[in-house]
Order: structure tokens, then sequence, then C-alpha cells
């Protein structure tokens, strides 16, 4: 019967065919979309974009972690399209710098609150106090940690579990819980939770991290479902490397280039997506990556090439100590 469908070949060379053309298939089909979607993403969004104002409705905009890096330029740029800001992050002396700046720049009211998520549950009435009833329009979920370098996680310390838990985990439902129900009243809003491609599988020497980020990713896809329809934008951002603070343990990471852009570079691309992608790496060259990742490595290759990487990022640490060690001597 399988010599009668492919004629001139045995039944097990049949199978095989039949599944290498499905799987041929699949991956065509997965070019084909994943092509669409990118370009929609990330050409149409900057071709046509939209009125965030008027849009998401609300003139304030709430950032967490807003006083450095990818953070800090979500709210500098939905400042200049002309959201009022409330900023979020644990130093005063950068949060009354940063609204300076905004003020200075795009003449728009600005709000600070002085916030450590780290102490977890306790911290949400004084932010919710702080909100008030204000008409927050967007929501940017972006506050993270990450272990301070690679490392097995027998030697990860109590402050970093928890620290990973409270500010990576705990902030994103917390924070969307004080700010969903007045969106849905207006049917207008929009919420963007800050993930990672680390999200993507198990990172050894990384996987706390790692573990949260995908927390992060499945809770903001999930919540986006239930959304639909209400007239409340969510998007998963899931970021590659950014040249920031919390990539600055290693040149290899941190260093700026194609691959690893600038804070600025990278927001100014993902913010164009809001509305076009709700679930995207924010910057073009991140989600080339990302398809590669999903749709040609397993997760046995993932493991082995992350753990590689992350033993070359410690070698690179201690090269370098070794390096400044020598030049103090």
């Amino acid at each position: 019967m399988a010599g009668a469908l492919l004629p001139g070949i045995g039944p097990l060379e049949d199978v095989l065919t039949i599944i290498g053309l499905l799987y041929a298939g699949k991956v065509i089909i997965s070019v084909v979309w994943g092509t669409i979607t990118g370009l929609r993403a990330h050409v149409w969004s900057r071709l046509w974009k939209k009125n965030l104002v008027e849009k998401y409705g609300g003139k304030w905009a709430v950032v967490t972690g807003s006083t450095d890096g990818i953070g800090k330029e979500y709210a500098k740029q939905l400042a200049k399209e002309g959201m009022n800001i409330i900023l979020l992050s644990r130093t005063m002396d950068k949060l009354q710098k940063v609204a300076a700046e905004i003020a200075e720049e795009s003449g728009v009211q600005t709000e600070v609150v002085q916030i450590d998520f780290s102490y977890g549950r306790r911290i949400y009435e004084i932010v919710g106090s702080h909100l008030g009833d204000k008409e927050i329009g967007i929501l940017v979920n972006n506050v993270g940690v990450m272990l301070p370098y690679p490392m097995d996680f027998a030697y990860v310390n109590d402050k970093d579990i928890w620290g990973h838990v409270n500010v990576n985990v705990a902030t994103i439902p917390a924070m969307t819980k004080l700010v969903l129900p007045q969106m849905m009243t207006r049917g207008k809003g929009a919420i963007i939770n800050i993930a990672s491609i680390a999200g993507s599988g198990p990172i050894p020497l990384m996987g706390i991290y790692a573990a949260t980020k995908a927390f992060v990713d499945y809770f903001s896809q999930a919540l986006e479902w239930e959304c639909r329809g209400t007239g409340i934008t969510v998007q998963t951002v899931n970021p590659g490397y950014v040249s920031t603070n919390m990539t600055s343990m290693s040149e290899l990471i941190h260093r700026p280039s194609l691959l690893i852009p600038v804070a600025k570079t990278f927001v100014s691309h993902a913010l164009s997506t809001l509305g076009y992608a709700s679930r995207t790496c924010g910057y073009w060259i991140h989600g080339l990556q990302a398809h590669f990742l999903e749709n040609f490595v397993t997760t046995w290759m993932f493991k082995y090439s992350m753990y590689l990487f992350n033993s070359l990022i410690i070698k690179s640490m201690k090269k370098n100590q070794e390096d400044d060690d020598s030049d103090q001597s």
C-alpha cells in the first residue's frame, strides 16, 4: 500500500520520505509566517505609527525599574509620545535625575516613587496609594535582577534567590493587578511585560534567571489571550543581550554591536511594535536569533551551548580580574 503511494521505493523509505516532507513543510510555513509577522512588527509599524495616548487612553504611563537601561529608555520615549510618567525604582537620587531629564526633554509631568521590589508583597499597597485614581494608559513591567555572574546554583545565596522571586516574578502579576481593573473599566490600556530570550529554555549557570523569565513569558501570553476583545493590549517582549548595567559583567555581552544594541536603540525598535505584535523580541536581530532557536535548536543543544557560553563568561571575568590585579601590583 505504501509502495502504491510513492511508487519505486519501499515501505520504510516511503514513511521516512513522508516524514521528511512534513517536516520540510513545517519549516517552510514557519519561515514564511515568521517573515510576515517580522515585517509587520518591524517595518509596517514604523511606517504607520500609533498615537499612544489616543489609542490606550489615560495620560499616564507607569514604568518599573526606570532609572537605568531599558526601563529608563521606555520612560523617556513614552514621554516623547506625550505621556506623563510615573517612575518606580529604589534609588531616589537616580529617580529625581531621570525625572528632571524627562521634564526638560519632553515637558510632561513626572512623579517618582521610591520602592524596593525585593521587599515583596508589603510594598504594593504603597505603590497603589501613589497611583491613586490616575488613569494609567500604559504599564511597563520592566524591573528585574540577574545574578552578578554565572554560577552553579549550589552557590547562589538566599538574597539572590528571593530577589529573583520577588523582583522578576511577583512584580508582574502584582503590578498588573493594580492597573488592570481601571483599564478594563475604560476599555483601553496597554501592559508591556519585559521577559527575555533567556526564557526560551533552561540555561545552566543562570538557571534561576532563565526560569523567572519563562514565567513572565507564559503569564504574559495567557493574560494577552484573556484580554482579547477588551480593548487592552498585552505585549510580551523577549530581548536578547542589550548593553545595559545588567550585562556589564562581561564585554562579551556588554560591548555594543549589531547583535547587542544600546538601550535607546532597543527601545526605539521595541516600542514601535506595540499594537503590532503581542509577543516580540523587540529588536529585529534578536527576533532572528529567537526564530533560529525555536526552530532549529534542540533543548539539549541549547543547554550545552549556553553552558559553554556562560563558562566562557566566567573565564573572561577571571582573566579581567587577574589583569586588574596585575596592573595594581
